[in-house]
């Protein structure tokens, strides 16, 4: 190994080590399973913010973004982060603080269990679906933050692909099961501040190394359409493509997303003083315009770089990928402290793949031990037992994740979006019923799940691919996110009336909302 590739080991290890001292210092801490799910309602606003958006925006944001810009140019890319953008703030402005009130008022640690006791569902029907979803969308979802791991160190050093993903899932799951939500929070919040590093510097470098940004929209302006957010230029193939009202629309929706995430919605509920959620608001919201921002500038300028040779020629977006990893690359060839800012930019993709990677571990694991094991199936468990068995979930869906993410060749990005459209189509417009409609009932609750969760698979993988050359195909989020709302709706008003004791809740959170 060469002594700029020890460097950047160094500059990595020295990241990867203190993940695993935070998790350790934070293990002391857990003393029951609410604690390591939900960290006893204890985050500051900052760390709220924080760690809400670097778990939200994983590898996508260093990898994916970028590389859809780079391939395809603005449309996509733009009208996504648009859509992301306002989602982000909506869901701050009107989600936050009626959650964290809501779940606090009827001692809900889970998603799953906030909708079983939101709509009175004594029998857990609610819990088993709804922890049966967030395992399904869940484990691809990790196992995307693990493949991009295993592009990272194989496209760096050489190393094999597998062996890598695996090291860099140990390390995720080591933090993960000793500290729990505190631990992933803390390291959410220290990985967001290394992404912005990373972000700019690799921004700063790329403009510097062509001259200029004038150079860098020059060599792009020759491109009918790839400046052009209602058309886009396929750089692999050469083509011009066009971006109507109806695919503009349905990339928006990837903003209905954040309304189901349960990974960020917990972090809602964890904050300690819900009157805090404002600075948190303010602090999540700009940073996501800006991370962005940042990002699909950085796929606009790895065109000239590629141009340039300073990155490779990539034949798709799925090898584009890695142009912030070749970037990085570039940068330590030229010496022993570039050798190690080149290390932080590569520690900043691994921080944006484990700050989502974590949170997503501890949502899946609690929808087994927690929702399934002891609250579906009545299994009575200690609080030691209790933790051990979160600890072993953890694991066992990290194996599982871990074995999916053996292809190289599968897209971030793409894998991203079909669980972000699932999360979102099944527990994103019962989110926004449960919390601001209180004639919402279990069985509406029920339906809209169910019927979100069909109409996500069945658009991807029929709809879209029968008729892949018409208006129908567009991204399967929205057509889901409809059908569920309207599901809710209509079986709600169709079943009866929640009880006096669910109404009573509802109003004394709809109050303590404005207070």
């Amino acid at each position: 190994m060469s002594t700029t590739n020890i460097v950047i080991m160094v500059a990595i290890g020295i990241y990867l080590l203190a993940m695993i001292v935070i998790g350790a210092v934070f293990s002391k801490k857990n003393k029951n399973t609410d604690d390591f799910y939900l960290g006893g309602r204890r985050l500051g606003p900052i760390v709220t913010a924080m760690s809400a958006e670097a778990s939200d925006m994983s590898s996508w944001l260093l990898m994916g973004l970028p590389a859809v810009a780079l391939m395809t140019g603005i449309p996509e890319a733009f009208w996504t982060a648009l859509g992301l953008a306002v989602g982000t703030y909506l869901n701050w402005l009107f989600v936050a603080k009626r959650l964290r009130i809501y779940t606090s008022k009827v001692d809900a640690v889970t998603l799953p269990d906030f909708f079983s006791k939101r709509f009175g569902d004594d029998k857990h029907i609610i819990t088993l679906i709804a922890a049966l979803f967030i395992v399904v969308f869940f484990i691809p979802y990790t196992a995307s933050g693990f493949a991009a791991c295993g592009k990272l160190f194989s496209a760096l050093f050489g190393i094999d692909y597998v062996e890598s993903m695996i090291i860099s899932a140990i390390v995720i799951v080591l933090y993960c099961t000793l500290g729990g939500f505190l631990a992933a929070s803390t390291t959410d919040f220290i990985q967001s501040i290394i992404m912005t590093i990373a972000l700019l510097v690799v921004l700063g470098v790329g403009e510097g190394v062509i001259n200029g940004f004038d150079t860098v929209f020059d060599n792009v302006r020759s491109f009918e359409g790839y400046m052009d957010v209602f058309k886009g230029y396929d750089v692999a193939s050469g083509t011009v493509g066009s971006y109507g009202a109806l695919p503009v629309a349905s990339t928006l929706a990837w903003g209905l997303g954040y309304f189901g995430m349960p990974h960020i919605l917990l972090r809602f509920m964890a904050i300690e003083d819900r009157e805090k959620l404002k600075i948190s608001r303010r602090v999540a919201s700009v940073w996501v315009v800006i991370s962005m921002g940042v990002a699909v500038l950085i796929g606009i300028v790895g065109y000239s770089l590629m141009k340039g040779g300073i990155v490779p020629t990539y034949e798709n977006a799925s090898a584009a990928e890695t142009v912030i990893v070749d970037v990085a690359k570039w940068i330590a060839s030229h010496g022993y402290i570039p050798a190690f800012i080149g290390g932080i930019i590569l520690a900043g993709i691994l921080a944006s793949t484990m700050s989502t990677a974590d949170s997503q571990l501890l949502a899946a694991a609690s929808s087994i031990s927690q929702n399934l094991v002891q609250e579906t199936f009545k299994v009575k468990l200690s609080e030691k037992k209790g933790m051990w068995l979160a600890r072993i979930c953890v694991l066992v869906i990290s194996v599982i994740a871990v074995f999916l993410a053996l292809d190289p060749s599968s897209s971030v990005f793409r894998i991203v979006s079909f669980a972000w459209a699932g999360f979102g189509a099944v527990f994103g417009p019962l989110v926004l019923f449960g919390l601001f409609w209180k004639r919402t009932t279990k069985w509406g609750a029920i339906a809209g799940m169910l019927s979100g969760g069909i109409t996500i698979f069945v658009w991807k993988f029929v709809i879209r691919e029968v008729f892949s050359d018409t208006i129908l195909n567009i991204y399967e989020l929205l057509p889901a996110f409809i059908v569920a709302s309207i599901f809710i709706v209509v079986v709600s008003l169709v079943t009866k009336e929640p009880d006096d004791n669910i109404k009573k809740t509802f109003d004394f959170v709809k109050k303590q909302s404005k207070i």
